[in-house]
């Protein structure tokens, strides 16, 4: 009886550790896809803002992050300079990046 006690408890423990890192690889990997989707979303609106495409700057990161299903939680335009911030979130971890684009000072 003792053995199957121990069994029981090891494989719990066992399926616990194996959900959490689990877990963790899910939000990595989904920090790793906002944050690309945030350095693309800062390269349009800096280039909307350059003039090399049409339309307002915020509007077009808007775009890039609304076709990724993520959300665009903030969008500032400093002269040509686009700073971005997307937000999703995996499984009970709430994912954010920052990105800036514009040309070199």
């Amino acid at each position: 009886m003792a053995g199957v006690a121990t069994a029981i408890g090891v494989l719990a423990v066992t399926a616990t550790v194996a959900a959490g890192c689990a877990l963790a690889g899910v939000a990595g990997i989904q920090s790793a896809r906002v944050s690309a989707v945030a350095d693309t979303a800062a390269l349009a609106a800096a280039d909307a803002a350059l003039g090399f495409v049409g339309g307002v700057p915020c509007e077009r990161a808007g775009q890039v992050v609304a076709r990724s299903g993520l959300a665009l939680t903030a969008c500032e335009v400093d002269g040509v300079v686009a700073t971005v911030a997307v937000a999703s979130s995996a499984g009970v971890f709430a994912v954010q990046a920052r990105a800036r684009a514009g040309p070199p000072e």
